[in-house]
């Protein structure tokens, strides 16, 4: 072989491997997407409105199959179609990442407790549906140290909604601002979404800022928490909630 054939053919391998290389970059960043797009993805709680479900330094990842596929589901939201394809309803006490209605490039996060059609309304902080209280009972209260060691006390309920499913929620104060409202109308297509911490979330209940929330709007519904970072100033890990079910 001359020298010439022997440096096209290094040249050649060369090409190739780098092709084999490209195409292997390719394709991982095509899963990836593809898993982002399709299957799960994660996100960090920023704000207490979800208390005691979630915390601040909470990281959580989120299933997108359960609802479908919306533009939302997609990074970047290009609006490549309208509506969902291959749709499955949200339930009462899901926990859901949405898109904000008046602002569609930001995320919430809040639990579904009113389906198209129902009349949701608060009276003296306990949640009524189509007109009948749900069922709650009275827990040990919650306990916060802030950092001057000041110790603050909120009620917490165990909440139980029509389809017999359980969760906590947190009441700081009588008679909050949200605790007496009028009867709320979902619109079909609609649900209507409350933080946990009742006292402390902007949801639903505020028509002008949240309101009710379009279907196509649901990112996913909350699996679990995959990581947790204390608001202590060493920051420490928090390994009891890590891999914990958020229900």
């Amino acid at each position: 072989m001359t020298t010439a054939s022997a440096q096209q053919s290094g040249l050649w391998r060369q090409l190739a491997g780098l092709s084999l290389g490209l195409l292997a970059l390719l394709l991982a960043v095509a899963v990836l997407l593809g898993f982002r797009s399709l299957l799960y993805q994660s996100f960090s709680i920023p704000s207490g409105a979800m208390k005691p479900t979630l915390l601040i330094g909470d990281y959580i990842v989120v299933a997108k199959y359960p609802y479908g596929y919306s533009r939302y589901s997609l990074p970047g939201s290009p609006p490549l179609f309208a509506g969902r394809m291959f749709p499955g309803e949200p339930r009462y006490g899901d926990v859901v990442v949405f898109r904000l209605p008046r602002e569609p490039s930001t995320d919430y996060v809040k639990r579904v407790v009113g389906l198209p059609g129902d009349r949701i309304q608060m009276i003296h902080g306990l949640l009524h549906i189509n007109g009948a209280p749900v069922t709650r009972e009275r827990l040990e209260d919650a306990v916060e140290t802030d950092t001057s060691g000041r110790a603050t006390r909120g009620k917490q309920w165990r909440e139980t909604l029509p389809n017999g499913v359980t969760h906590t929620t947190l009441d700081l104060m009588d008679e909050g601002f949200y605790d007496n409202t009028p009867v709320y109308v979902v619109p079909p297509g609609h649900y209507f979404m409350m933080g946990d911490n009742r006292d402390n979330s902007l949801d639903s209940r505020a028509l002008a800022q949240v309101g009710y929330v379009p279907f196509e709007n649901l990112v996913g519904r909350v699996d679990r928490i995959i990581f947790s970072l204390g608001q202590e100033a060493d920051g420490s890990l928090r390994f009891e909630r890590i891999g914990m079910a958020v229900r």
